[in-house]
């Protein structure tokens, strides 16, 4: 299994920014992706979810601005973060139960 991440960086407050996630070694399409966070000082953060029949979830936080989506063809999630506040800062990260992307940095400053 193999996950890699792109997107990400350092954007003003009330911008957006798209997180991808590109996968192999599994299937796909029947399977359940996650994206979490690390924010500076706090634990891991589950922050959205998407099964295989599409169904989302999100964190309370993020509900109404970020957006996660799947590519079944090309074995791709996407988080697409809009309106970011300074409290989203953190290491973005795309999960498969035991596995994990490299994770992203994502800044947004005060």
């Amino acid at each position: 299994v193999q996950l890699v991440q792109s997107g990400g960086g350092l954007v003003q407050p009330g911008t957006s920014l798209r997180l991808s996630c590109a996968a192999s070694g599994f299937t796909f399409s029947s399977s359940a992706m996650t994206w979490a966070r690390q924010v500076p000082g706090k634990r891991l953060e589950w922050v959205s979810s998407i099964y295989s029949d599409g169904s989302t979830y999100y964190t309370d936080s993020v509900k109404g601005r970020f957006t996660i989506s799947r590519d079944n063809a090309r074995k791709t999630v996407i988080l697409q973060m809009n309106s970011l506040k300074p409290e989203d800062t953190g290491v973005y990260y795309c999960n498969l139960g035991n596995y994990w992307g490299q994770g992203t940095q994502v800044t947004v400053p005060f």
